[in-house]
């Protein structure tokens, strides 16, 4: 697989000059987003020599030496025999792949850092679940660091497209791109919303593959991912909570509803199960806010909320389950915005995504309709300074905004200027700005 140009690596640097050897750096993060591709890549570039263990495949002598490290020269000089590499006092960097496996290995980062000789890079998945740490001491001296799929930022890096600062600058000059050009753009943003983040379809789609393939490659993340769920839950019902996702969201539920997943009564048990989903990072949940101001993470719902996929390109996948694969027709369709389906539920979640990869957690609010049984829902609401915006999305330029224009009747002295994403041009109708979904990174970093 290529080495894609990945923003964690700039991360991995920050980590090295200022906070190692005090701190092991942790990537966490979902199964195949690439965090031990990176790990490695930036052991190649920042370091005289490395050694990776992979706890997910490695053999006997190596996994004896992790047995006992009360004696750490002799420890590293078995590493260093086995791997046949050798380990340079401040030069070199331990690679601990998968270290979820071994929580011995995970609980002796404590001694190894404080050893100071080497630096150390720990990955895994699931990595927080209690069943792979109750019977250790978590290290304290572990900085983490999240990593998520790839972003359109490092797609377009990944295909060979240069123009993502072009759309900085045309996002900064708050002029419409022109009906041509927006399409364009519009069609360009919908394959990687097609695609998806995760490394090996990104990769397939390099490779030139026809969109049939990339699908099946999507589908085995989505079934390596079932497969992890029933590793912890025997039930598998965590992995019919994940798989429930897009069409929660498609019947527009005001949250997600666990017994909607498991089709049976909520119990204590599926609460630690939920937990479970959420510590595997494939899965960004959007806190309801009962009272929205600047403090939103002080008045969220823990028991209201919804849930998105980590990757849009899985949750494209999802969305068309029904069928044995899905094809390159309904894939073309999609690229030119010819399915007959509304999907604004696809443009929220990837929404959600954009505004997860900035380390925000995601709000939204709803409350109801004086006089009806109804409700109105805001998709999400951002913290720019003493001020709140609120965001919401559609699929198409739909001109009713009917939640987005109550909540800034309701809340007028708390808001900065809403904000409309969708496939539709920049422009403004009245404070409400209109943006195209590619263009919501660079009002993340504006705020």
């Amino acid at each position: 697989m290529d080495k894609f140009k990945r923003k964690v690596l700039d991360l991995l640097k920050d980590w090295k000059d200022n906070y190692a050897p005090k701190y092991a750096a942790l990537l966490e993060g979902a199964r195949r987003v690439g965090k031990s591709t990176i790990a490695e890549e930036f052991a190649k570039q920042n370091y005289r020599s490395y050694i990776k263990i992979d706890f997910a495949n490695i053999d006997d002598d190596l996994l004896s030496a992790f047995k006992d490290i009360t004696k750490l020269d002799v420890f590293f000089l078995r590493l260093q025999t086995i791997t046949g590499i050798n380990l340079y006092p401040r030069e070199s960097v331990i690679i601990l792949d998968e270290i979820q496996l071994n929580p011995k290995a995970r609980q002796a980062i404590k001694y190894l850092v404080a050893d100071g000789r080497y630096d150390y890079i720990e990955t895994g998945s699931l990595i927080s679940i209690k069943k792979n740490v109750k019977n250790i001491v978590i290290p304290s001296e572990e900085y983490k660091i999240p990593v998520y799929p790839m972003d359109y930022e490092e797609f377009m890096w990944a295909i060979g497209n240069n123009t993502y600062d072009v759309l900085r600058q045309l996002y900064k000059s708050n002029v419409p791109a022109g009906n041509g050009t927006n399409r364009s753009l519009m069609r360009d943003f919908r394959i990687y919303m097609a695609v998806g983040g995760m490394p090996q379809a990104v990769q397939a789609y390099v490779d030139g593959k026809n969109f049939s393939f990339i699908d099946k490659v999507k589908r085995e993340i989505i079934d390596l991912y079932i497969d992890d769920f029933k590793k912890i839950d025997e039930s598998g019902l965590i992995g019919m909570m994940y798989k429930s996702i897009p069409s929660q969201l498609a019947t527009q539920k005001r949250r997600y509803v666990i017994s909607a997943a498991t089709k049976k009564r909520k119990t204590k048990k599926d609460i630690e199960r939920l937990s479970d989903l959420l510590d595997s990072k494939t899965v960004i949940p959007c806190y309801n806010t009962t009272d929205p101001n600047t403090t939103l993470s002080q008045t969220q719902d823990n028991d209201t909320f919804k849930l998105y996929l980590s990757d849009v390109g899985l949750f494209t996948t999802m969305i068309f389950e029904s069928t044995p694969e899905t094809g390159d027709t309904i894939y073309n369709r999609l690229l030119s915005d010819k399915l007959p389906a509304d999907l604004g539920y696809l443009y929220e979640n990837m929404a959600a995504q954009i505004i997860a990869s900035t380390n925000r957690t995601p709000y939204y609010h709803t409350w109801e309709k004086k006089g009806s049984t109804h409700y109105y829902e805001v998709d999400f609401l951002l913290q720019a300074g003493a001020k709140i915006i609120p965001v919401e999305v559609k699929s198409a330029s739909n001109k009713n905004h009917e939640s987005i224009d109550a909540f800034c009747a309701k809340y007028s002295n708390r808001i900065g200027r809403p904000l409309l994403i969708s496939q539709k041009d920049v422009g403004n109708e009245g404070q409400l700005m209109l943006k195209p979904v590619y263009m919501l990174p660079f009002v993340l970093e504006d705020l």
